[in-house]
């Protein structure tokens, strides 16, 4: 399969986005896979400075990602002009920045130029509350591609975990746990588990929300009420969901390995044991999307930037799960669609460079702009 088209947004430009960004991507082999188109500046980019015996970095500036050659990493630049750069400081105009990256790199996905997002880092508590008025990334994303609801899935080779409630405070969750987010994203997880990640039956573990599974309703009965009744619901809907489970002790006991996946109630309850177990290797997901996003499991690094300690192995992740759960989402197209139409999923339009607004026709992806 020719290389994928794969936008990248430069996240916070005071943090390590510009470094682990040009690291990924000055990795052998990376451009056999992905077209990187990246949305940034000159002057984001030259932030990073890379060791002296280091390659050049080298990209095209273009206009635009239909504009975008295989083989070759591109430049869109889109960060305001007046933007100021303090690496390794959270200021309003690094938010501003990673604001703008972001709305044209998210603009394009919608136009059908890419083929999946991946975005760097971005440091919530500076982003611009007019232009970016969301909790992060996964909320951003699931209004702008008209989504109803999506899935925060924490993905590694291992280990992949989903919350119910995303970016909320801890005093909000339990009312936030009810039996019908649970079926909700047990359903969007189950999908993805078969389309994105190629599972004929997926086994869903299930934890529960209080310590100890509530301890038969001694320490709240919100498992006996909502979670478990969820979880069966979700049984007779066909999905393979087993639970609740009480978390220390799933984890502690290593029954992760035994799933294929993992129904958290809230952020930390999942989003700790996932770090503590593949941090550095991870990926975050963005399940139930009409589009592929992923990003690296880490954020934005103030301490480390500029000491070119940063490590680029999440991010090289998050471009290889955007590829692979592209494909598979394509195959899982073909396969359940009807046998005399499904080859026509497969062929799409690309306008070549300077082609004076002619197509040619190319197999792999269905995405992109036709």
């Amino acid at each position: 399969m020719d290389p994928l088209r794969i936008g990248i947004s430069i996240g916070d430009v005071n943090g390590v986005g510009p470094e682990v960004v040009i690291k990924a991507l000055s990795r052998e082999g990376i451009l056999d896979l992905v077209t990187p188109v990246i949305y940034a500046s000159a002057a984001a980019l030259q932030q990073y400075k890379p060791a002296n015996d280091a390659p050049a970095f080298r990209y095209d500036v273009i206009e635009q990602a239909d504009d975008a050659e295989d083989g070759r990493i591109s430049l869109i630049e889109c960060l305001p002009e007046d933007t100021v750069f303090t690496p390794g400081e959270a200021t309003e105009s690094g938010g501003r920045a990673a604001a703008a990256s972001l709305e044209r790199a998210v603009a394009e996905l919608k136009d059908g130029q890419l083929d999946a997002l991946v975005t760097a880092p971005i440091n919530k508590s500076v982003m611009p509350p007019d232009s970016f008025p969301y909790p992060g990334h996964t909320e951003m994303l699931t209004e702008q591609l008209g989504a109803k609801e999506s899935l925060m899935f924490l993905v590694s080779n291992d280990l992949r975990v989903g919350v119910v409630t995303n970016h909320i405070p801890v005093a909000e969750v339990a009312k936030a746990v009810t039996k019908a987010a649970i079926m909700k994203k047990l359903e969007i997880m189950d999908k993805s588990l078969r389309a994105d990640f190629g599972l004929a039956r997926p086994v869903i573990a299930v934890l529960s929300l209080n310590p100890h599974g509530g301890d038969q309703g001694r320490i709240g009965e919100e498992d006996i009420k909502v979670v478990r009744p969820a979880v069966e619901a979700a049984k007779e809907k066909g999905i393979l969901a087993m639970g609740p489970f009480p978390a220390d002790g799933f984890f502690g006991s290593g029954k992760q390995n035994t799933y294929d996946a993992v129904l958290a109630m809230y952020h930390d309850q999942g989003l700790i044991p996932f770090k503590a177990l593949s941090f550095g290797k991870g990926v975050n997901f963005t399940a139930g999307l009409p589009a592929i996003r992923t990003s690296p499991d880490h954020g934005t690094a103030y301490d480390i930037v500029g000491k070119n300690e940063a490590a680029p192995e999440s991010f090289i992740s998050a471009l290889f799960l955007a590829r692979e759960t592209f494909i598979n989402r394509e195959r899982h197209a073909e396969d359940s669609a009807n046998p005399l139409t499904s080859r026509m999923h497969l062929v799409y339009k690309r306008k070549p460079k300077g082609a004076g607004g002619k197509s040619e026709t190319r197999k792999g992806s269905g995405s992109r702009k036709k």
